[in-house]
């Protein structure tokens, strides 16, 4: 079992008070590295929920605090995720797996959204326009949407919901917060700092933990929820979109992702090299804009694949508690059956094995330690390419000329993240506003920043997370025009 400072109660957090489930049921979190059992969690439920909305709606009570107060609070969290990063860290990577020195990072980055929000939130200050249309003063105010719905997957345990929560904050929105049941103690973690360190009206804040389904069904369905944003699977999302009719809900949806990775040949191999190990191996593949489909000019196609290949073998994998692990296990046994299945599927319709091969069905529920692996001769006929393959494996693909590369890029129904290497900036010029993503690195494998807005098109969602444009995802607009008397 987990022993953490961070963990005193190992429960949900309703109302300003840890909160256990009402029938007492639990659900078990285990180390995906080793199969040791971390904690007994409360398996709440729609009361539980509908508890904790209700906390979140009287919290709400005549307005949102002042901005000068919910600055001092999105400061507070930043710094306190920085203070107790290492053992977050550790947390995050008993349940998660990703390696120690990762979880830190993660952590770091969630602390960034806090700290962006709290320097940004004068944008959401009320403003007078300069014009007086019909006579009127007229003055445009962000009100908080009202208790919001946070919903999060289990690959980036803390990050994910730093996202969400440091916007909510700093719209003045209460929000009840819903982790992964295979990664809740982070969470937990998080919320008792929260509790520990800041002065929040109780409701501010909430947490219920379980099974997905009931939980979520009892958000999307009570209308005083008036948002929700989740990030998960994108047919989670179509049925969050089906089931948000009723009430008319507001939804952010960050879902799935099939990010190209194009190299051209006038590129820095070896830096876009670099760059695609730094981008596809972080959280072990499991995220959703490391590179799916590497997409590589012909005449140093077999050259880059080598180069990456190269780089991969020397990559460790293990307990990511362990020094020098770089990648840790997968996070169950069907993400590893998946990247198995994509890789037994490329190389039965022509692909060539350059590093890694079949490791064979698990056989345990624990230890999905998936091996890096690269096929060059990577198809749209092939599984790897037509779905998100969430983990360490890597297929190039050939194309001809820039006509080919975009439209091989663009051929996905999923619209998140793009990747671009080119030495020739008339190049870039004509293809990145023609890439159908909304995150387009050039020479960079670089993700999101709490500075700048991230979200997806098509069956990727839609929204924004981080930026300006975060902020505004939790607020209603309301127009005052007011006129002179006599």
């Amino acid at each position: 079992m987990i022993d953490s400072p961070l963990l005193p109660e190992i429960k949900g957090y309703i109302a300003g008070e840890w909160a256990a489930s009402d029938d007492a049921a639990t659900f078990q979190v285990t180390n995906p590295a080793d199969g040791e059992l971390l904690a007994e969690v409360p398996a709440m439920g729609p009361g539980e929920t509908g508890r904790a909305v209700a906390a979140a709606e009287a919290a709400l009570g005549d307005g949102a605090p002042e901005r000068a107060q919910r600055r001092r609070w999105l400061e507070a969290i930043d710094a306190l995720l920085r203070e107790h990063r290492e053992e977050l860290g550790r947390i995050l990577t008993l349940e998660h797996g990703k390696p120690h020195a990762e979880g830190v990072g993660e952590v770091l980055y969630a602390a960034g959204f806090f700290a962006h929000a709290a320097r940004e939130i004068d944008a959401l200050a009320p403003r007078t326009l300069e014009a007086q249309p019909r006579g009127c003063t007229w003055t445009v105010h962000h009100r908080p949407a009202g208790p919001v719905a946070l919903i999060t997957p289990w690959n980036f345990p803390i990050g994910m919901i730093a996202k969400k929560l440091s916007a909510a904050l700093a719209a003045g929105a209460p929000a009840v917060l819903k982790p992964s049941a295979k990664t809740p103690l982070t969470q937990i973690a998080l919320l008792t700092l929260l509790h520990r360190g800041l002065d929040l009206p109780p409701g501010t804040v909430n947490l219920v933990t379980g099974a997905a389904g009931p939980i979520g069904d009892a958000l999307l369905h009570d209308p005083r929820v008036r948002v929700l944003s989740f990030t998960g699977s994108t047919s989670v999302g179509q049925a969050l979109i089906r089931g948000s009719a009723e009430d008319v809900k507001r939804l952010t949806l960050e879902l799935g992702g099939n990010a190209p990775f194009l190299v051209f040949a006038d590129a820095d191999l070896d830096h876009a090299a670099d760059q695609l190990i730094a981008n596809k191996f972080r959280g072990g593949g499991q995220t959703c804009v490391c590179a799916n489909r590497i997409l590589v000019e012909a005449p140093v196609a077999e050259a880059f694949a080598q180069r990456v290949a190269e780089r991969a073998g020397r990559l460790r994998t293990g307990d990511g508690m362990a020094e020098g692990i770089d990648l840790g296990p997968l996070i169950d046994r069907s993400g590893y059956e998946k990247v198995r299945r994509h890789y037994l599927d490329a190389v039965e319709k022509g692909a060539a094995t350059l590093l890694g091969g079949d490791p064979g069905p698990l056989g345990q529920d624990y230890g999905a330690f998936f091996p890096p692996t690269v096929v060059h001769g990577a198809t749209p006929e092939m599984a790897c390419w037509r779905e998100e393959t969430f983990g360490p494996l890597v297929p190039v693909a050939a194309f001809g000329d820039e006509a080919q590369a975009l439209a091989l890029a663009n051929d996905s129904e999923l619209g998140l993240a793009a990747y671009l290497f080119t030495g020739d900036a008339a190049r870039a010029e004509r293809l990145i506003p023609r890439l159908a993503f909304p995150h387009v690195g050039w020479n960079t494998g670089s993700g999101p920043t709490p500075e700048a807005p991230f979200g997806g098109t098509k069956r990727s969602g839609y929204g924004r997370e981080g930026g300006l444009e975060g902020l505004f995802e939790f607020v209603e607009t309301q127009t005052v025009p007011q006129g002179q008397p006599g």
